[in-house]
Parts: structure tokens; C-alpha cells; sequence
């Protein structure tokens, strides 16, 4: 890759981020209920509840409460927690390892499981496992993150007692959460590996290789479904961004101790710092997802070059 898209890259990045920020910052602030108020309970005077909003800054115009809170994070600081009391990045990091551990549970079972069916599905096309693969794929995405959470807790743990309700604790308290988190993935790249398997099988260069005496399993897996891996390649490296933020739901549900969880109690208390520093952090490791992306397809295609 040269300097300038290197270079272009980083500015279109930083102006996202810089909008996300923006965005967030607004919402936030749109959203009715005072921070103050919260901190302090109902039965707060209206003079302590001046006095706390002044001592947070709450009381400034918009523009300036932004500036502050844009030039701190650029510095790493993103304040203190209005609830907690303590500074927002240290305590927001605590989560962090609770969701790269259910983020990457989910990653691998969406691959582990959506790759191998697809290939199956394109391989035997029109026959029994395709139409069962594509069936199981259609189902998985029309299941709601929550619903299949639910299911998952009455039947294999309430019913059957086999795996804890929730919390996070050793790898049986990680099944059902990452099971749920995955599912609509799996059914995404079932159908994304198909495709791209059968726009391959199609090429000459595979029908030749088959036509050699090759044997089929290496026709399918050296030749034709390295050359389908940059789309799966490219839903797979987003969906490690969207996995991080979809945990929200699922890390509720299953009480989860991860970011996501952490981000619906600030939402729910009015933690401006807390939420604003999830969001950017969200919003980096999805930029920095697409950027290992795009530099992962020139290793998968040499012709691929960019400009």
C-alpha cells in the first residue's frame, strides 16, 4: 500500500471518529433527564442539583462541554464517571477483556460453523444439505438476538440445567451468550460462503483442476474457496466490529459483565463520559477492523493493489 492511501485512509478515519463523537455527544444531550438530578436522587434542592451540574461542567453551552470533551480524549482522558466517581477509561477498560471474550467465542463459532456449511451447501448444490443449510442460514438471521437468548436460558438452563443462566465465570458460562451473539452471523456467512463458492466453482481455472484428476476436496478447499475468501473475509473483519457493539443486548441478557452492559446502566444514569468514551472506543476498533481488512486482501489476491 502506498504512503497517500495510507494517508487518506487516516484522515477519512479520524473525520468518522470525529463524527461519531459529534453525533453522540448530541444525542445524549438531547435525551431528557438530568445527570445532576440522577446523581443526586428526587429529593435533591434545586440548589444542589445547581451546584453539582456546575461542579460537572453540565451548566456550559454545548459547543463548549463538546471542545472539553474532544480535547481530553484526544489525550486519553475522558473524565470521571458521574456515578462511579472514577476516572471513565480505566473503569470502562475493566469490561473490556468480558466482551473480546464473548466477541471471540461468537467470531468462532460464526466461522467454524457458517464457513463449512456454505462450502457443503455450494459443493452438493440443489441437494438435501443444501436445502437444509440454506434453511438453518434463513432461520438463524430471522431470530432476534434476545428471543434466542431467552429460548436458550428456559430450555438449556432452566429446563435441563445443563449451563449456567448467567453471569461469567469458566467456558460453560461463555456457551450460551456466545451461541446467541453468533447466531444471526452464522446463517450471514452460510449464505455469503455459498455464493461466493458457486461464483467459483464456475471458473474455468477450477473446472480445469477438476478435469486434471484432481481429487474434489482439493479442487474445493485449495483452489476455489481461498479465491471466495475476500467477501467472507471482509463480513467476517466487520462483523468483529459489529459483534462488539451487538453485544449490548446480548450481554444484558445473559448479565453479561462486559461494555455493553456497562453502557446500558450510563445510558440509563445519564453517564455522559461513560457512554461517549464506549462509543469512541467502538468506533476506533471498527476503523481499525476495516483498515486489517483492506490490507488482508492483497495478501489473499495479489492482483488487488491499491492506489
Amino acid at each position: 500500500m502506498s504512503f497517500r492511501y495510507v494517508a487518506q485512509r487516516s484522515v477519512h478515519s479520524l473525520i468518522l471518529l470525529v463524527g461519531v463523537s459529534v453525533v453522540v455527544f448530541l444525542l445524549l444531550h438531547i435525551v431528557p433527564g438530568d445527570p445532576a438530578q440522577v446523581l443526586l436522587g428526587e429529593q435533591a434542592t434545586p440548589q444542589r442539583v445547581a451546584e453539582v451540574r456546575r461542579a460537572l461542567g453540565l451548566d456550559r453551552p454545548l459547543p463548549e462541554q463538546y471542545w472539553r470533551f474532544l480535547s481530553r480524549a484526544a489525550r486519553g482522558d475522558f473524565g470521571q464517571s458521574i456515578r462511579a466517581m472514577r476516572p471513565v477509561l480505566p473503569y470502562v477498560l475493566e469490561r473490556l477483556p468480558a466482551t473480546l471474550e464473548l466477541s471471540a467465542g461468537a467470531l468462532l463459532i460464526s466461522a467454524g460453523l457458517g464457513i463449512p456449511l456454505g462450502v457443503l451447501a455450494a459443493a452438493r448444490r440443489h441437494s438435501v444439505w443444501d436445502r437444509l443449510s440454506m434453511g438453518l442460514a434463513l432461520l438463524a438471521q430471522s431470530a432476534p438476538n434476545f428471543w434466542v437468548g431467552l429460548i436458550l436460558i428456559a430450555l438449556v438452563s432452566v429446563k435441563l440445567g445443563i449451563l449456567p443462566v448467567s453471569g461469567r465465570g469458566g467456558l460453560d458460562h461463555l456457551v450460551l451468550p456466545s451461541v446467541t451473539l453468533a447466531i444471526f452471523f452464522v446463517g450471514l456467512v452460510v449464505r455469503l460462503t455459498r455464493s461466493g463458492m458457486l461464483e467459483v466453482l464456475a471458473q474455468d481455472y477450477v473446472r480445469t483442476a477438476g478435469a486434471k484428476g484432481l481429487p474434489e476436496r482439493l479442487v474445493i478447499f485449495r483452489h476455489a474457496l481461498k479465491n471466495a475468501m475476500i467477501p467472507i473475509v471482509t463480513v467476517l473483519g466487520l462483523q468483529v466490529g459489529t459483534l462488539l457493539g451487538g453485544a449490548v443486548v446480548t450481554e444484558t441478557v445473559f448479565a453479561w459483565p462486559g461494555m455493553g452492559q456497562l453502557a446500558v446502566q450510563a445510558i440509563y444514569q445519564r453517564d455522559y463520559p461513560v457512554v461517549q468514551c464506549i462509543v469512541l472506543l467502538l468506533g476506533a476498533a471498527f476503523v481499525l477492523i476495516n483498515w486489517a481488512v483492506d490490507v488482508s486482501y492483497s495478501f489473499l489476491d495479489p492482483r488487488i493493489q491499491s492506489a
